[in-house]
């Protein structure tokens, strides 16, 4: 069994304790959080400082589940000891937090969606994408901007939080290289928080690949995130879901959010050596996201409303 530390377990760390506990080959032996949102699982110990715990436990995986920033100071400190790591993303906000470090290779993206049905052959086949559409929509009410979530600057917009598994999907599967260009428009109806409540975005790049992006969390419609992807040869591929958990697949047999997380946790290598699962999302990977995200919104417009919700 392997010893396994969740850091955070706010709303989205809570997550990872539920599916944590139900994980073959592995044991969660605490969790650090000075105030979490939600209890520890029964029987496991409560940690107040990430730091104490590492020493403490000496975890083989740890999970880090706090706000960017800090989750990236945290998880490179525990692959520095020697864990696997899993980070939620975004991790960090600008790419230049991203500049490669040796500790990096065993820290990995917890983008649980990639697991949906069909991606692993997908991803392994790793075909040529032209063109690319990413759409979110979704809602998040006024209780969703609390704390550092009100503030661009320790959570970004949507294209960073909601938007980000679309989003690098799509970047795993267009041809590497630079952004040439981008529109953007950004539209701030409520006002809750620093971040956008409707974001749209065209992304050329010098391979002469598009990306276009069009995410909203202000909307009363049936959830959904998905992507749409134009390959070389003229075929259309549909990645669909309320968070593409459909994969390739029919939408009733659709795994639910904690087989994903299971199916993720078991993809986590066990040493340095040897081949990646396909769906696992390395750290080193994050960086083009997070410029493509950083492009779009340095370039963006911000479109006059009318009005402002109250």
């Amino acid at each position: 069994m392997r010893r396994v530390l969740l850091i955070g377990c706010g709303e989205v760390g809570a997550k990872h304790a539920d599916a944590l506990t139900l994980a073959d080959g592995l044991d969660l032996v605490a969790v650090a959080d000075p105030s979490p949102v939600a209890a520890p699982p029964s029987g496991v110990p409560l940690v107040a400082g990430w730091e104490t715990a590492l020493a403490e436990y000496a975890p083989d995986v740890v999970v880090v589940a706090t706000p960017p920033g800090s989750a990236l100071v945290a998880a490179r400190a525990a692959a520095r000891t020697g864990a696997v790591v899993l980070v939620e993303k975004p991790a960090a906000i600008t790419p230049a937090d991203l500049e490669p470090a040796e500790e990096d290779r065993r820290i990995f993206v917890a983008f649980q969606p990639h697991f949906a049905p069909g991606l692993a052959w997908l991803l392994g086949q790793s075909p040529t994408a032209r063109r690319a559409a990413v759409r979110l929509v979704c809602r998040r009410d006024r209780g969703y901007y609390r704390d550092w979530r009100t503030r661009y600057a320790t959570a970004g917009g949507i294209l960073h939080q909601q938007a980000i598994h679309g989003l690098a999907l799509a970047l795993r599967l267009l041809p590497p290289g630079p952004v040439r260009s981008s529109t953007a428009e950004v539209h701030r109806v409520r006002q809750w928080g620093e971040s956008e409540d409707h974001v749209t975005a065209t992304v050329d790049f010098e391979s002469g690949a598009v990306l276009t992006v069009d995410a909203r969390v202000d909307s009363d419609e049936p959830r959904c995130h998905d992507v749409t992807l134009h390959l070389d040869g003229g075929q259309e591929l549909h990645v669909r879901g309320r968070n593409l958990e459909s994969g390739l697949g029919p939408a009733p047999t659709a795994p639910d959010d904690r087989a994903l997380r299971l199916a993720m946790y078991d993809a986590l290598p066990t040493g340095d050596t040897g081949p990646l699962h396909p769906c696992l999302f390395p750290l080193s990977e994050l960086r083009r996201t997070l410029e493509v995200i950083d492009h779009a919104y340095r370039t963006a417009r911000t479109v006059p409303e009318a009005r402002t919700a109250s």
